[in-house]
């Protein structure tokens, strides 16, 4: 059931078999006994399964492996220059430490396991992670004004799908207007940023799934 959660399509049989170390015949029982103590879930055989929608495991304890990569990923989080991010991720660490059977604040706390500072970390550009970010979660067009690798200004508006987190600098994937195609902008060369309140005229998911297409980058969703 936790395998099956990591999934928000379904997955054959022969994936969860391989992750799991066991059989595919031991998979088929596993699925078919959940099934009848009640487990919400859908699919079959040669297609794949799934949770149903909605449906929440009850607390369960974590794993030394499971603790520290949270921790890390909500450290490195915090140094991304996005303090609703940040903020977030203080909040869920929070709410995971609460929600298990054991308090899992101290251990939380004590995880050895950090992020150093780099010195292009922080920068002017940070301001602008926020309004992309939400711009992309509601698919808003967003108007840009954007200075290229040679420093040549151009205004530009733009269909965001996807921001890339590097060490200190972010990548916006968007379809631009202006070039009727996929572009990629760095967010520290955007001077200016104001989402335009319009749902651009495409769903994000397909815009997702043709650049990567195009690019050739697999999905490990």
């Amino acid at each position: 059931m936790d395998a099956m959660r990591g999934y928000r399509r379904p997955v054959t049989a022969a994936k969860l078999a391989e992750q799991l170390g066991v059989s595919e015949r031991t998979i088929y029982r596993d699925i078919q006994t959940l099934s009848g103590l009640g487990a919400p879930l859908e699919g079959e055989a040669g297609v794949g399964y799934m949770l149903k929608s909605g449906f929440f495991l009850p607390p369960l304890m974590f794993g030394a492996d499971e603790l520290e990569a949270l921790v890390l990923g909500a450290r490195w989080v915090r140094r991304q220059g996005d303090e609703a991010l940040a903020a977030a991720a203080n909040n869920a660490l929070a709410k995971i430490a609460a929600a298990t059977p054991k308090d899992l604040r101290d251990d939380m706390a004590e995880t050895s396991l950090w992020v150093p500072i780099g010195q292009d970390q922080q920068d002017a550009s940070d301001i602008h992670v926020r309004p992309v970010r939400e711009a992309i979660r509601y698919q808003h067009r967003l108007r840009m004004s954007y200075r290229d690798e040679h420093g040549s200004p151009s205004d530009r508006i733009v269909w965001p799908f996807a921001l890339a987190f590097f060490d200190g600098k972010r990548l916006l994937a968007a379809w631009c207007e202006m070039r009727m195609a996929f572009r990629h902008f760095r967010v520290d060369r955007i001077a200016a940023v104001e989402s335009l309140q319009q749902r651009y005229p495409a769903r994000r998911h397909d815009l997702l799934k043709t650049w990567r297409l195009e690019h050739n980058i697999r999905d490990d969703s």
